[in-house]
């Protein structure tokens, strides 16, 4: 898939449910920088992370030993997976940090038969750049995707 023109990088279109009025919202600067990242990682990763699902919480952590690198929040609903934000520690980025602990995510979501939709623009950018996940996005729900220009 073509990358879209930079000054189309982080124009995102929400759902009602997400709360925007005009169904567009404004990124934070620690959204962009890691939307960057996913958008430019090369998959090498030198870090040994583990993504632990904490249901009780609903967030998924990404681990290396006993230190948190980061987490994607997340609600359930019935088999659906929503997922709202993804963030990684200041200090972990520009490592592939965020690039893994989607994917790994991701890759749970599908162990266990469920599907997603998708809140995160980074996530979003994660499954733009990886198609081969784009069949976990719930049909009626998807989520957020890419503004229409």
């Amino acid at each position: 898939m073509a990358n879209p023109p930079a000054s189309h990088r982080y124009e995102f279109e929400y759902p009602d449910e997400a709360g925007y009025p005009d169904g567009v919202g404004t990124l934070t600067q620690d959204q962009v920088t890691l939307i960057d990242q996913v958008r430019d990682a090369d998959g090498k990763i030198d870090m040994d992370i583990t993504v632990v699902n904490d249901e009780e919480n609903q967030v998924y952590t990404a681990i290396v030993g006993d230190t948190a690198l980061g987490g994607v929040t997340y609600n359930r609903a019935g088999d659906r997976i929503v997922l709202q934000a993804a963030a990684v520690y200041p200090e972990f980025r520009h490592q592939g940090v965020a690039t893994e602990m989607i994917r790994q995510v991701l890759d749970d979501v599908r162990a266990h038969g469920k599907t997603v939709t998708n809140l995160c623009p980074i996530v979003r950018t994660f499954i733009d750049k990886h198609p081969e996940y784009e069949d976990l996005l719930d049909a009626a729900n998807p989520g957020v995707k890419r503004r229409a220009r």
